[in-house]
Formats: structure tokens, sequence, C-alpha cells
């Protein structure tokens, strides 16, 4: 059985390594099937990350697939519970928190295959997903990053995401496209996106390779949205896939509404304006964002008595005039 890979304070130090016997007819079928990497994250959620696996373990129905589970600093070590459920797994302990960016590039860097399937582990796989995500490539030689169907985990049958609209330039803001509909199928057809879900995201090491990695400072949220513009600069498309579903359980992590979410959510919206919005239409998103987000969002915080939110969207929005504030 392998042991976990150790990044003592987040530096590589490998202690030990072993692969799991497989006949020689396996691994012809193998060598004929592109290898899907999938990677995710775990941060003090040892339980809902074995719930991913055993989802994975059973329901997965792809032949050719590596498992990375990177652990980005928690309380306890989950190799053991991890390893329990399933043997193969490769799990990378990171020593530290280095968010969604830092710790899933950890797993790329680790990841053999041609094809890297990075998903949360708030996520529940469903037959045929893998699938589905490897015909868009092969239907679509200038697919860079391919999404599935999302529908809400405790809301099944409930859309969440059939694809994203375009980021506001008034309000830097984004909205997953059919959320919160019934499905009836009319997200059912393979088409172009503007950005991929982070949540799940299929991307080729071609596109990395040109585009780069995820921007690590970003730490969390916008990441991906970030990401897929790098991806399509460099000449690819991100595609949506209905005939793929996954059902998400949203964030398990940070949890859904938390002063941690805040403060990310509001710093890296202006960020991502920065980075990838010309000038002109930037001046446009801040003029707005003094005028009427601001205002709003600070208005709203106080109305509802919710000083700690109202101290990280602060802290966020100034965090631009000194990177050196943190939320602590």
């Amino acid at each position: 059985m392998a042991s976990a890979v150790h990044l003592l304070d987040c530096g590589w130090q490998r202690r030990t390594s072993g692969k799991m016997p497989t006949s020689k007819s396996t691994n012809m079928i193998k060598e004929k099937v592109p290898l899907v990497s999938i990677i995710s994250l775990n941060w003090n959620t040892t339980q809902v990350t074995c719930d991913f696996l055993r989802s994975v373990t059973n329901l997965n129905t792809y032949s050719n697939v590596e498992i990375i589970i990177v652990d980005n600093g928690s309380k306890e070590d989950p190799t053991p519970f991890l390893k329990a459920i399933n043997p193969n797994i490769k799990v990378i302990l990171t020593g530290c928190n280095l968010g969604f960016s830092g710790g899933n590039n950890v797993g790329i860097r680790e990841a053999k295959g041609d094809y890297l399937f990075i998903v949360n582990n708030d996520t529940e796989f469903t037959e045929g997903l893998l699938e589905g995500l490897m015909d868009v490539f092969d239907q679509y030689p200038d697919a860079g990053l391919v999404s599935p169907k999302f529908h809400y985990f405790f809301a099944k049958g409930t859309i969440e995401y059939a694809g994203y609209n375009k980021v506001n330039i008034f309000t830097g803001r984004n909205g997953m496209i059919g959320s919160g509909e019934e499905d009836r199928g009319q997200y059912d057809e393979i088409r172009e996106t503007n950005y991929a879900h982070g949540g799940g995201m299929m991307v080729t090491k071609k596109a990395i390779e040109k585009a780069g990695l995820l921007y690590e400072p970003f730490f969390l949220y916008y990441e991906e949205i970030d990401w897929s513009e790098k991806i399509k600069k460099q000449g690819f498309k991100i595609y949506y896939q209905p005939a793929s579903l996954i059902y998400h359980k949203e964030s398990m992590t940070t949890g859904k509404a938390s002063p941690l979410k805040t403060f990310y959510l509001i710093r890296n919206r202006i960020w991502f304006m920065r980075r990838n919005i010309p000038w002109p239409g930037f001046l446009v998103f801040m003029l707005y964002f003094i005028c009427f987000t601001i205002p709003k969002n600070s208005l709203t915080y106080i109305l509802k008595g919710q000083t700690t939110h109202l101290r990280s969207f602060w802290k966020g929005v100034m965090w631009h005039l000194n990177p050196k504030i943190t939320l602590n």
C-alpha cells in the first residue's frame, strides 16, 4: 500500500511510494485509454472527502484514472481514513493551507494524466461523468477546459450550473446559467461557455503548459474564472457538457456565509477585474463599485448587524491599497 506524500512546511519530501499490482491485460487496456488524473482538496473535512471518495470508487465508470487528494494542512492526517476506502489513491500532505489555487497546483504538478479533472471534495460522481467530458475533447480539438452539468446535491433535479454568463463590466460578477431551475432538459446541448466551474473542470495538460497554473495569490475564489480567461487567451475554448452530471453540496469547507468567504470574494472580484479587464472597462467598474457596491453592501451588513462581515468586506476592499492587510 502506498503511503502519503508529504510536503512538510510546503516543501517536497517524499517518504515512500508503491503501486498496487495490476494484470498485464489490464495494463494493455489502460494504455489505449488516456489517463485521467482526478485531483481534489481536503481541509479539515475528512468525512466529506471520504464520502467523495466512495462516490468515485463506486460510481466512476472510466477505466483509467489516478486519484490525487491534496490535504491543505488539516489538523488531522486524513491518510488512513482515505486509504481505507481506496488504497490506490495518492495522498499529498502540504503541511500548510495553500488555498484552492496552491493546493490544486500541487496536485497538477504530481499528475501523470494528459487530462486532469479538478473537482471539489463536496461533490458526488455519477456514472459516465468522465466519459462525457472526454467526448468533448474528441469532438472539439480547440477545447481547453470542460465542465459538466451541476445539480444541487440536496435538491437533485435542480440545476446549479449549465454554463456561465460573462462577468458584468459594472458589478464584476457573473451568474450561472440555469441556476435554481428544474432540469427539464432545457440545457442539454454541448456548447461553448464563458468560464469553467471550479467545482468540477477537466483540463488538458497541453492547455496548462501554454496558459500556466492557477494564479496562487488569489488563494480562494475567482481562480477558475481567471484561469478560464488565461486559457482562452492561448486560443482554447471552454465547453459545457450536459451529458456529464455531478452533484454539488456547496461551500462545505468555507461555509455558505462566512467572513472568510466575504473577504476573499470582494478582494478577488476587484483583483480579477484589474487583471483581466482593459483600463477603460476597469474605470467603469470602479466608478460603479465606489458609488453603488460599497454603499449597498455596507448598509446591508449594518442593518443585519453583521459587523464581522462588514469588517471582512472593508478589509477586502482596502487590501488593494495595502496588500499587507489580512483577514485576521
